[in-house]
C-alpha cells in the first residue's frame, strides 16, 4: 500500500500519529485550541475497538488515562494551558508511579476565552517543573504538521520505553494550520509494545530491569497483582517512609532519563557548521526564524537555525557545539524568555545570548528576525 498524501490540520495530525502509535483509550474535557484532538479521537477510536470518554475536567482527564495505561492500554488526553494546569497533580503521580501516557498541550495566551485563546508558548516551564517534587519528564515539540504526527507516534514510543509521562507541546499556530502531509503505509508503521514481565511469580513492579534500568509493567487484570501508590515505595510498590528506599527511587527515576539523552533527543537545525549569529526556536517561532536565517544568508550573514524537536531534556550537548563558534545566539520565543533560560545556562559562556519575546497572542513575523540578525551583525556581535 503506498504512502498516502493529505491536506492536515496540526491537531488532526497528533490524532492520526496516536492512532497509528496504538492508542485506545481517550479521556478529555474540551478546551481551545485543542479542541479538534478530542473531537476526531470521538470519532476514531470506536472504528478501531478503541473508547473516547468526554470527562467533567481536566483532573477526571487525566486519571482516567492513568488508569487505562494499567489495564495495558495506550492512553491520551490532550489540553491547552489552563487544563494543563488542572492536570499537573496527577502529573507528578504518573512520574512517580512510572505509567505511560500521552498529554498534548496546544499552547495558549491564558485563561478565559476571547484573546487568551491566541497563540504562545509560554508554557515551556509549567511542562518541565509544573508539577511536584523531583520528577523525570519529556517533552517534545513539533515545528510543522507532518511532525505533528511524527512526534505524537515518537511521543507513545518514549512513554512506553521508559515508563514515563510524555507531553507534546504544540501552541494554536501549529495545531490549527494545514499542511500537505505524507503519511506512511500504516503496514510500515512500528508502534513500541511495551515490555511486560514473564510470569507473575516473584513479580516487582519498581525493580530496574538489567538490560535498560526501566521496570517492567505488567496489566492489571491479567493475573499480575501489584500495588500502585502517590507514596514513596520500594520495588515492591510497598508505601515506605524510609530515606534511603526514597533516596534510591528518585535517583532511578531521575537516571533513567538522564543516562538515555541521546536515545531521547532531537534537533534539527540548517546553517548552523559555520554560523557566526544563531537562532534558537521551536514550534511556530521556527518558522519565521527558518525565513530569516535562510534571507540572511543571502545577504552574507553566516546566520543559522538550531530547533530543538525535545524540549526537555534538551538538547544540550549539541547547542554547546554550536555556541563554540557562534559568537551570538538569538531566541525568538512567544513569552518572554523561557526557552532563553536553558540557552543563557548552556551558551552564555561562550556566546551573548539576545532574548526576543513576544506576547502579543501574534506569531513572528520573519522581519522581525531578520531585523534582530541584522542588527547583530552590524553591532559586530556575529564574528569573533
Amino acid at each position: 500500500m503506498p504512502n498516502t498524501v493529505k491536506l492536515m490540520q496540526g491537531n488532526e495530525a497528533c490524532t492520526v500519529g496516536a492512532l497509528a502509535a496504538g492508542l485506545r483509550f481517550y479521556a478529555g474535557y474540551p478546551i481551545t485550541p485543542s479542541t479538534e484532538i478530542a473531537e476526531l479521537c470521538a470519532e476514531e477510536l470506536p472504528r478501531v475497538g478503541g473508547s473516547f470518554v468526554q470527562m467533567e475536567d481536566e483532573i477526571g482527564s487525566i486519571a482516567a488515562i492513568i488508569g487505562a495505561s494499567l489495564t495495558g492500554k495506550k492512553a491520551m488526553t490532550a489540553t491547552s494551558g489552563p487544563g494543563f494546569s488542572l492536570m499537573q497533580e496527577c502529573l507528578g503521580y504518573a512520574s512517580l508511579c512510572e505509567i505511560p501516557i500521552v498529554i498534548i498541550n496546544v499552547m495558549r495566551m491564558g485563561p478565559s476565552t476571547g484573546m487568551p485563546t491566541s497563540p504562545a508558548q509560554a508554557d515551556v516551564m509549567q511542562a518541565r517543573w509544573g508539577t511536584h517534587g523531583d520528577h523525570p519528564i519529556i517533552v517534545l515539540a513539533p515545528g510543522n504538521v507532518r511532525e505533528c504526527f511524527e512526534l505524537t507516534l515518537r511521543a507513545f514510543d518514549l512513554s512506553e520505553k521508559y515508563r514515563v509521562p510524555v507531553i507534546v507541546l504544540t501552541d494554536e499556530v501549529i495545531g490549527h494550520m494545514r499542511e500537505k502531509v505524507e503519511l506512511p503505509d500504516p503496514s510500515t508503521v512500528r508502534p513500541l509494545k511495551r515490555a511486560a514481565p514473564k510470569s507473575p511469580a516473584g513479580y516487582k513492579p519498581y525493580a530496574a530491569d538489567p538490560n535498560g534500568g526501566v521496570p517492567l509493567m505488567a496489566p492489571f487484570g491479567q493475573g499480575y497483582r501489584w500495588h500502585v501508590t502517590g507514596l514513596f515505595h520500594d520495588e515492591s510498590g510497598a508505601p515506605s517512609g524510609k530515606a534511603d528506599v526514597a533516596d534510591k527511587l528518585i535517583r532511578r527515576l531521575a537516571a533513567k532519563i538522564e543516562n538515555n539523552v541521546d536515545d531521547i533527543c532531537e534537533y534539527s537545525g540548517e546553517g548552523l557548521e559555520d554560523c557566526d549569529i544563531a537562532v534558537v526556536a521551536f514550534g511556530a517561532s521556527a518558522m519565521s526564524a527558518l525565513s530569516a536565517v535562510r534571507k540572511a544568508r543571502k545577504a552574507g550573514i553566516k546566520a543559522g537555525l538550531f530547533r530543538p524537536r525535545t524540549l526537555w531534556p534538551f538538547p544540550e550537548k549539541a547547542l554547546r557545539e554550536v555556541a563554540g563558534h557562534a559568537s551570538t545566539i538569538i531566541v525568538p520565543e512567544m513569552n518572554l524568555g523561557q526557552i532563553a533560560l536553558e540557552v543563557e545556562r548552556i551558551a552564555s559562556c561562550s556566546s551573548r545570548v539576545i532574548r526576543l519575546g513576544k506576547v502579543n497572542g501574534e506569531l513572528f513575523r520573519p522581519e522581525e528576525v531578520f531585523q534582530s540578525i541584522m542588527s547583530a551583525a552590524n553591532a559586530g556581535e556575529g564574528a569573533k
